[in-house]
């Protein structure tokens, strides 16, 4: 397997693993979820979906009630029916934190994928075990990070405060891209910049001068949904 097709893990299907650490698990805490299902296992519905210890036990993650008791195979399969067209990437060459935070939102607003962009190890307590869910890709250099997205017909489209970028609030988005992060204080590399299709950049007001890659990730996701996105489908649960 060529190193612009490796995924993190190696299986093209499955969504990353969470790395073993001492941190909580996200999906797991207290205040989330639900009890074992009402009436004893005489009375658990017949559907291949659910996870016959989450009908016994109560089902704790951190997921929408339309994901209650399933199995988690099942709620990827759900997902990849219905995953947008739009995938994200981040240079990460100083492990930055803010890889968790973006995996986290890609998950919320159903990317396609998220691409890592130089170092494969990331630091996951950000991402709330939401990596679980989502696909991520790994890319060893910018070079074959751009000629895969090339290759699948993907939009280049760098956001980061240039000289020269276009108003994020302003752009047409293309419906088949991938939003690039640059990582944290240094913003995208020269060789992004430079492959990119469009940069964009983030209107701000304030005194401070960038704004982080983990909240510029979520303004440029939302900024695709708000164009493309299903909105009633996004505010029901």
């Amino acid at each position: 397997m060529s190193a612009s097709d490796s995924l993190v893990p190696a299986e093209p299907t499955e969504p990353a693993e969470p790395a073993e650490s001492a941190e909580p698990e996200g999906d797991t805490e207290p205040s989330h979820g639900i009890g074992p299902y009402p009436g004893g296992e005489s009375a658990w519905p017949d559907d291949p979906r659910l996870d016959p210890e989450l009908l016994r036990d109560g089902d704790r993650r951190n997921v929408t009630d339309r994901y209650r008791y399933w199995r988690h195979d099942a709620i990827v399969a759900d997902l990849d029916e219905r995953r947008h067209s739009f995938h994200v990437a981040i240079e990460n060459w100083q492990h930055d934190f803010n890889i968790g935070s973006v995996v986290r939102t890609a998950n919320a607003f159903l990317a396609r994928e998220v691409h890592i962009v130089g170092r494969r190890r990331w630091n996951r307590r950000g991402a709330m075990v939401t990596d679980r869910y989502q696909h991520v890709r790994h890319h060893p250099t910018v070079e074959e990070f751009v000629e895969w997205a090339h290759g699948e017909g993907l939009t280049v489209i760098g956001i980061d405060n240039l000289p020269g970028s276009v108003p994020m609030e302003t752009f047409e988005m293309p419906k088949d891209c991938v939003l690039v992060l640059g990582q944290e204080s240094v913003g995208l590399t020269d060789a992004v910049r430079e492959a990119a299709d469009a940069t964009l950049a983030i209107g701000q007001y304030g005194s401070t001068r960038s704004i982080n890659a983990g909240a510029a990730g979520a303004i440029a996701m939302h900024a695709w949904i708000r164009q493309h996105g299903d909105i009633d489908a996004g505010h029901q649960g």
